[in-house]
């Protein structure tokens, strides 16, 4: 049993988290392990997720140029912890960063919130699978199940009041809320949680992953010319469904027998998501979330509790514009939440804001594969406001109403994902920007047609991927202090990123 202890070392503090979860996620997979093979247990078993906590009697010394890493202000404050081995140097700089503005220990201890033994298995064990209908009878009865009242997203909607004597939340989301977002990333895109990047390109076309894989791979294979070697030896591996991987040929280090490892898949999952990776998880994820914007706020939902440090959106839309031509740049300043998913989450009157370090950075990589600049960069590209709807064949409706709504809103781009993505981005402190392509007119009497559209996609799907990726490379090198912009934390905050 581990008593609660108090650290002044943000890696010994993580140290204990790791042990603590280990003994007693390893007690749960024992305990099933003995349950499923028909041992009759002699009662409940129960083991409960590590926690960390802090107390301060003082207001914060945050440098105020931070947006993360101090609560706001004197008072208790707590947060279970997860997966500690995949978080380890999220951690640590969270830890760090309470120490060094508050100049108190850490708690380290064990909560009363019981892990659900489906997830004490990491790698997604459906517990049930192997049970006869007797066992899976009793499995209430023995193990603690997943409680959606501990997976709420109160927190980070704004909404959660302690109870009295409760303390303060330390983090967006419950060891809880994680686990189940963790299991249901790994289903909807059949890759593991620790393949995913912090840097993600959203896309609802497979235009974009059929050259996201093709660029992936090529990055991947071996280089004499000594800039381009330099360029693809960031990024250590190509990561597929099923784990797929294939490591980069350019890295001295590579062993002979790790070039390709993994299975892909027998069928794709439901929004595949591949992945250029670096050492230090910084590199990109590319995931394909298809049409609407259900899909939009489902994945998002998931991606948000690896804490990424920024998310972009590619795709195509209509344009509203007389002006505008097939093949142009939308870069949006502004949104009309006309998709309705978030309604309940995060009301309409809230707005959402365009940060700069994106919008920046976006421009910039618009600019640097095009090469184009200035005024000249307005041949091709348009900032602007962008309107995203819940019903693809909006054209068939008397569309007077919402080409009213559309007019009024400054509007000059359509499409049903964008909206989504950044109110999502906004309710979940992640960065977030949206960089679309004029794939069709419908106002114009230019409406997407096979013929088209395919001269369309082999135009502008490469270099729109490209200015993508330039982009999330952009924010990278602009650093996590720099681009988690203080717009997106409120006056009272968890302090975890």
């Amino acid at each position: 049993m581990f008593k609660t202890e108090k650290f002044t070392d943000p890696q010994a503090a993580v140290d204990r988290v790791c042990a603590i979860y280990e003994q007693n996620t390893g007690l749960l997979r024992d305990a099933f392990k003995r349950f499923s093979n028909g041992e009759v247990l002699p009662g409940r078993v129960r083991a409960c997720y590590p926690f960390v906590r802090i107390t301060t009697e003082f207001n914060t010394r945050a440098d105020t140029r931070q947006s993360f890493g101090f609560v706001a202000g004197p008072g208790i404050y707590q947060t279970t912890l997860t997966r500690p081995s995949l978080y380890a140097n999220y951690l640590v700089a969270q830890f760090k960063l309470l120490r060094d503005n508050h100049d108190v220990p850490l708690e380290i201890g064990i909560s009363d919130l019981p892990i659900p033994v489906h997830f004490a298995f990491s790698e997604g064990i459906h517990v049930e699978g192997n049970l006869d209908p007797e066992h899976l009878r009793h499995l209430p009865d023995v193990f603690d199940l997943p409680d959606l009242a501990s997976m709420d997203d109160r927190i980070v909607n704004g909404t959660y009041q302690p109870q009295p004597g409760e303390p303060n939340p330390l983090a967006l989301f419950s060891a809880p809320r994680i686990d189940y977002s963790l299991h249901r990333l790994k289903h909807y895109t059949a890759t593991s949680p620790d393949r995913f990047q912090r840097y993600v390109l959203f896309t609802n076309y497979a235009f974009y992953v059929d050259e996201f894989i093709r660029m992936g791979r090529e990055l991947m294979q071996a280089s004499s010319d000594p800039e381009q070697r330099a360029y693809r030896q960031q990024y250590t591996a190509f990561v597929e469904p099923g784990d797929l991987t294939t490591w980069n040929a350019n890295l001295d280090d590579l062993p002979s027998d790790r070039k390709i490892t993994g299975i892909a898949p027998a069928r794709q999952p439901q929004m595949p998501a591949y992945h250029l990776q670096r050492s230090d998880g910084t590199g990109i994820t590319l995931i394909n979330i298809g049409v609407g914007p259900s899909n939009a706020k489902t994945i998002t939902d998931h991606v948000a509790v690896l804490r990424p440090h920024g998310w972009i959106m590619l795709g195509h839309c209509a344009g509203l514009a007389a002006s505008q031509r097939m093949g142009d740049y939308v870069l949006a300043h502004a949104y009309v939440r006309d998709d309705h998913v978030l309604d309940d989450d995060l009301p309409l009157w809230v707005p959402i804001p365009a940060l700069a370090e994106v919008q920046l950075a976006l421009q910039d990589a618009v600019a640097h594969i095009t090469q184009l600049e200035g005024y000249e960069l307005k041949r091709i590209m348009r900032t602007g406001t962008v309107a995203s709807v819940d019903d693809r064949n909006w054209e068939l409706r008397d569309h007077r109403v919402p080409l009213l709504r559309f007019n009024q809103s400054r509007s000059i781009a359509l499409d049903m994902e964008s909206a989504t993505v950044a109110a999502n981005g906004f309710r979940f402190r992640v960065p977030y920007g949206t960089l679309l392509c004029v794939s069709d007119k419908p106002l114009h009497g230019e409406i997407k047609l096979p013929g088209m559209a395919n001269r369309f996609y082999e135009q502008r799907v490469n270099q729109h991927l490209k200015i993508g990726i330039k982009a999330l490379e952009l924010l990278r090198h602009q650093g996590v202090e720099q681009v988690h912009s203080r717009k997106l934390r409120s006056f009272s905050e968890p302090a975890f990123r």
